[in-house]
C-alpha cells in the first residue's frame, strides 16, 4: 500500500512539473507572438507624408503632373504626399479650382493640398521642389527678354527655398532655359547642396528611347542606356553608342539592331533635339504637357529610389569636370542613382563625333549663362 502511495505522489509531482514547464513554454510563445506583432505594427505603419512643391502649378505641365504625384506615380504606391501648389496672384482662382479638383478626386495618398501665391508658405518644409513656372517663346519674347524674365523668377525663389525648404530638399527645374535657370537658382541659394539642384533632360532621354523602340519594333522597356549630353535645347546630343536593345532575352547594341546608319545620324538626332520645341509650337500643347510631366516623375522617382542595376538615365546636374566638361555649369550627363543620391557614370568611351558635339553643347551653355548673368546686372 505504501509503495502505491509513493508512486502516485511521484506521478503527481511529475505531472505538476510537466504542467509548469508547459505553462512556461506557453508564456514564452505568447510573449514571442506579442513581440512579432509589435514589430509588424511598425512595418505596417504609414510613412510620413512628403511635401512636394509645384511652382507654376496651374500651367499645362502643372495640371498634368499633380494627379500623377497624388496617385503615387512619382513617389510610389505607399508614400503619402502633401502638395504645395504655387502660382502668381492672377492665377489664384485657378489654384483654388485645382485644389478643389484634387481633393474631390479622393486620392488615398493625398493628405493635404496647400494652394498659395505666397513663396514662403509654398516653400515651407518641402522635401521636393519642381519648378515649372516661367515664360516660353510662345509669349512672343526674343531670346534675351525670355532669359531676363525667367532668370529673375529663379533668383527670387532661390533665397526663399533656401531659407524655408527641408534641409535635404531635392530641386528639379523644368522651365527653359532649364540648365541655366537651375544654375541661377543654385547661385542664389548657396546653402542648398549643389547635388540637390538638377534640371530636366529626362524628356529628351525618354524620346530617344521611344524612337529607337519604334524603329526596332520592341517595347520601350527593352531599350536602355541612351545618353543626352549637354543642354536641354537644340544643341544637346543624343548618344546611342552605349545603348542596348533586348531582343529574345539577349542584349544587343543599338547599332547592331538598326542598320540604317543615316537615320541614326540625321533624323533620330533631329527628332530628339527638336521634339520639345515642336511641342511648344503646337496648337495642341496641352496634350503634349503629358510627356514632360511623366518625364519629371521619372526623374524624381529614380533620384529618390534609385536606378535599376546596369541602367543609367540622363539628368542635368552640376558638372564636376567629368569627361572634360567645364566645372560650374549644369550639364546633362548619364547618371546612376542610389539611396537618394546621383553619381555620373564614369569610364565611358567617347568617339570623335560625340566629343565634338559635347563640346559644342558646353560652349552653348557657357554663352547662355553669360547672357543670363548680364540680365541680372
Amino acid at each position: 500500500m505504501e509503495l502505491i502511495i509513493d508512486l502516485s505522489v511521484f506521478r503527481k509531482i511529475k505531472y505538476l512539473e510537466l504542467l509548469h514547464k508547459g505553462h512556461i513554454v506557453l508564456v514564452y510563445i505568447a510573449l514571442f507572438w506579442r513581440i512579432i506583432r509589435y514589430i509588424c505594427s511598425f512595418l505596417k505603419k504609414e510613412k510620413e507624408p512628403m511635401k512636394v512643391l509645384i511652382k507654376g502649378a496651374t500651367g499645362q505641365i502643372g495640371y498634368a503632373i499633380v494627379p500623377m504625384i497624388a496617385r503615387g506615380i512619382m513617389l510610389g504606391p505607399d508614400q503619402p504626399v502633401i502638395l504645395h501648389l504655387l502660382d502668381i496672384e492672377q492665377k489664384i482662382d485657378d489654384l483654388n479650382l485645382l485644389r478643389m479638383e484634387l481633393l474631390g478626386s479622393a486620392f488615398p495618398l493625398l493628405k493635404q493640398v496647400v494652394a498659395t501665391i505666397d513663396n514662403v508658405e509654398a516653400c515651407k518644409d518641402v522635401n521636393i521642389a519642381i519648378m515649372i513656372a516661367g515664360y516660353s517663346r510662345k509669349d512672343g519674347l526674343d531670346t534675351k527678354d525670355l532669359m531676363s524674365k525667367n532668370v529673375s523668377i529663379y533668383k527670387d525663389v532661390a533665397s526663399v527655398l533656401e531659407q524655408h525648404a527641408a534641409a535635404d530638399c531635392k530641386v528639379l527645374v523644368v522651365t527653359n532655359p532649364a540648365n541655366t535657370n537651375a544654375l541661377i537658382l543654385k547661385d542664389f541659394a548657396p546653402s542648398i547642396p549643389e547635388k540637390n539642384i538638377t534640371c530636366l533632360t529626362r524628356l529628351d532621354h525618354n524620346i530617344a528611347l521611344s524612337l529607337i523602340a519604334q524603329k526596332v519594333k520592341v517595347p520601350v522597356s527593352d531599350v536602355k542606356n541612351v545618353i543626352i549630353w549637354g543642354n536641354h535645347d537644340a544643341k544637346q546630343y543624343p548618344d546611342i553608342n552605349h545603348a542596348t536593345v533586348t531582343i529574345k532575352n539577349e542584349e544587343k547594341p543599338v547599332k547592331e539592331c538598326i542598320s540604317d546608319d543615316h537615320w541614326l545620324k540625321t533624323e533620330f538626332i533631329t527628332n530628339v533635339q527638336q521634339r520639345g520645341a515642336a511641342f511648344n509650337r503646337s496648337q495642341k500643347a496641352k496634350k503634349c504637357a503629358l510627356s514632360c510631366a511623366s518625364a519629371a516623375c521619372d526623374h524624381i522617382h529614380d533620384w529618390v529610389y534609385g536606378t535599376p542595376k546596369g541602367k543609367w538615365v540622363s539628368m542635368g546636374v552640376y558638372s564636376d569636370g567629368s569627361y572634360g566638361i567645364p566645372k560650374d555649369i549644369i550639364y546633362s550627363f548619364p547618371v546612376k542613382c542610389e539611396k537618394g543620391k546621383w553619381s555620373i557614370v564614369q569610364g565611358l568611351t567617347i568617339d570623335a563625333l560625340t566629343r565634338e558635339k559635347m563640346d559644342v553643347a558646353a560652349k552653348d551653355l557657357k554663352e547662355e549663362i553669360s547672357m543670363a548673368k548680364s540680365c541680372l546686372d
